[in-house]
């Protein structure tokens, strides 16, 4: 029997999307992990020798996607808390459509470091878009290819088929706690109310709730619901509603329902995707053109890297 590690972004995070990333990941590793002793622990928070000691020589250790490559590992805010230091304990792990953080800068030398330390050198990568591969491969790490998320992987033609392509009455919308913007968002949320029935708010993040009570004459007209995973798959599971928000993995999840669904784009995951594989997005500051979904006939074809995924999975 197998021993498997699995880091986790799902478990002590302060964002249900990452969830949604580790159950999509665990659901496509299920060929493995169901014959296997499985570990499971996040990737936000240390740990130490004592408690990882069991794990250091497990037989594979999955990172479950997320956006936890960064151009630098030192700071407060570090996605996968590792250390250069820690390595030998942390590693080798094998990444699981991994993205990196942010556009910004290229990565330090403590990062080239660290992340060719503790990614494993004899099995493939799984990044979610190009940018991810290309900058891994500037840094020398070229075992990488480029699947799409795994929140994503089960989102095929057949899949996209079975989305409807004209307006629900219903809709159920996101906006994020980290990147608002107040006027946009006033007049994206005013948008919704304007054209739909019934408007839901389901708050992914942390501060989502306290971000969407800012928005007072309009929070009246708005029915919330629970910020948990189960109550947002209920809206999705009764069918004539629409996804639109900034939260790229609620888009996601809505697309995994079958939803008909526009992201609208906060930063560089939604634009990679979209170049990568199609995924339907619109830029907050261009929301005019949120009025052709609303009103046309919109179709759905995400184009997935079939190829490459199956390419991934067969190396074990």
């Amino acid at each position: 029997m197998k021993k498997v590690v699995l880091y986790s972004a799902g478990l002590a995070s302060y964002n249900v999307g990452d969830k949604i990333i580790s159950e999509s990941a665990k659901d496509e590793l299920s060929y493995i992990l169901n014959n296997s002793f499985v570990t499971e622990i996040p990737t936000h928070t240390p740990h130490t020798y004592y408690y990882m000691r069991p794990l250091i020589k497990n037989d594979l250790k999955f990172v479950l996607g997320s956006n936890l490559l960064k151009s630098t590992f030192f700071g407060f805010k570090r996605q996968w808390d590792i250390t250069i230091f820690k390595s030998w304990i942390t590693g080798p792990c094998i990444l699981v459509g991994a993205g990196w953080w942010q556009y910004g800068n290229k990565p330090n030398l403590y990062t080239k470091l660290l992340l060719k330390l503790v990614l494993s050198k004899n099995y493939i990568h799984s990044v979610r878009d190009e940018y991810t591969k290309d900058i891994l491969n500037s840094i020398g790490i070229h075992n990488v290819i480029n699947t799409s998320c795994p929140t994503m992987w089960k989102l095929n033609k057949k899949h996209c088929e079975d989305i409807a392509t004209k307006k629900a009455e219903r809709v159920v919308f996101t906006l994020t706690d980290y990147n608002m913007d107040v006027d946009l968002d006033c007049d994206f949320i005013k948008k919704l109310l304007d054209n739909y029935s019934k408007v839901y708010f389901w708050p992914q993040g942390i501060n989502d709730f306290n971000y969407i009570n800012q928005f007072k004459g309009l929070i009246e007209r708005i029915e919330i619901i629970s910020p948990s995973l189960n109550a947002f798959d209920e809206i999705l599971s009764k069918g004539n509603v629409d996804y639109i928000g900034t939260r790229l993995h609620g888009g996601i999840r809505a697309l995994q329902f079958k939803v008909r669904t526009m992201i609208i784009s906060i930063d560089n995951r939604a634009e990679e995707k979209n170049k990568n594989f199609n995924l339907p997005i619109v830029k907050r500051t261009e929301l005019d053109n949120l009025d052709k979904f609303i009103f046309g006939d919109f179709k759905t074809e995400i184009k997935i890297p079939e190829d490459k995924i199956n390419e991934w999975k067969c190396q074990f």
